[in-house]
Parts: structure tokens; C-alpha cells; sequence
């Protein structure tokens, strides 16, 4: 195959697979500006649940930390003096 029919049919390829990436792209993108706002809604009170969430999972974490501490710090004394 000469050179330039492989260029040629290179770039055509390419071309085609930019041109559909970037259709898909604007199609996603129309997409995400046309959310209702019912939904809008609906997703920022998931997002706060979702945070409350977070802190209490946090909280509770920091409580078994302590918790666990507090337990090795007893097995600890156990062994060492009883």
C-alpha cells in the first residue's frame, strides 16, 4: 500500500473516531445542563445525608479508637503488673 493511501486512510479513521468522541461528549454535557430541579433537589439533599453520614461515621470511628486504647491499655496493665 503506497504511503500516502495509508495516510489518507489513517487520517480519515481518526477523523471519524475525533468527530464521534466529540459528539458523544456534547450530547453528555447537554445532558448534565438540563437536569430538573426536582431531581437538583432530590441529589442535594442526598449529598447532605450523605455528609451527616460522613460525621458519624467519623465520630463513631474516633469513639472505637478510643475505645480500643482504652481496652489495650487494660490487657497491658494486666500483663505487666496484674
Amino acid at each position: 500500500m503506497p504511503p500516502a493511501v495509508f495516510l489518507l486512510a489513517l487520517l480519515s479513521t481518526v477523523g471519524i473516531a475525533a468527530f464521534t468522541v466529540i459528539k458523544v461528549a456534547a450530547l453528555f454535557t447537554a445532558r448534565r445542563g438540563s437536569i430538573p430541579s426536582d431531581v437538583a433537589e432530590r441529589l442535594d439533599e442526598l449529598e447532605n445525608d450523605v455528609q451527616g453520614l460522613r460525621q458519624e461515621l467519623a465520630a463513631t470511628q474516633e469513639r472505637l479508637d478510643f475505645a480500643e486504647r482504652l481496652l489495650s491499655t487494660v490487657r497491658e496493665d494486666r500483663r505487666i503488673g496484674g
